[in-house]
């Protein structure tokens, strides 16, 4: 079952980002409509329900997060993590994705959601962060790259969509001041009422 994680910030003037309810699932899926029907950024073909976007949301929420960001009262983006594979030793890892709407792009909103997300992400226990990007996508290779991330391994043909094979980049990011220190927890929210930041106006840039 979904909760909040804590409180967004009002702002006049700028973005505000927030931790995601599941009541936020038509803003997201509307945000990722474009991406499913126009690109290759994402492998999926058929634009996902608003009921499984809410249970996308709600399978976040219990273990990793998602956050979306307003502008003006729409949802005009999100990010979130999720699991990079089932078995147990991967539990310090994640993988993150962040969508931004096509009207809503060029202004840092991408990154300031990143930002965020990786905060609370370090707060929750991981160490280690995944992101798969469709090539070639050089302005994500970049946003990513300035984020810290490192290209870790690329995948040939792997995909196959609009009419073309696809190649797809893994970059990966440490969590954390020493990244090969063993853990002393395993990671994810504590309990039904953990409390992450709150939400906030993230600073211009």
């Amino acid at each position: 079952m979904s909760r909040s994680t804590g409180s967004a910030s009002r702002s006049e003037n700028g973005p505000v980002i927030r931790p995601a309810t599941i009541g936020d699932a038509a803003g997201c899926r509307d945000v990722y409509a474009p991406y499913v029907r126009e690109t290759t950024v994402t492998f999926e073909d058929e634009v996902p329900t608003v009921d499984e976007f809410a249970a996308r949301i709600s399978r976040a929420l219990d273990r990793y997060d998602w956050l979306v960001a307003e502008l003006d009262g729409r949802i005009a983006g999100y990010a979130y993590a999720g699991p990079v594979k089932e078995r147990a030793a991967y539990a310090w890892s994640c993988e993150v994705s962040v969508y931004v709407d096509p009207d809503a792009r060029g202004n840092g909103l991408g990154r300031a959601l990143y930002r965020e997300l990786f905060t609370r992400l370090e707060g929750l226990g991981f160490r280690r962060m995944l992101a798969i990007i469709t090539l070639p996508n050089e302005p994500s290779v970049g946003m990513h790259r300035a984020l810290g991330f490192r290209e870790a391994g690329r995948l040939e043909r792997i995909g196959f969509k609009h009419g073309r094979w696809l190649d797809v980049t893994w970059m990966q990011a440490d969590l954390g001041p020493d990244p090969a220190a063993p853990p002393t927890a395993r990671p994810g929210h504590r309990s039904p009422g953990h409390q992450g930041p709150p939400g906030h106006r993230p600073p211009p840039g």
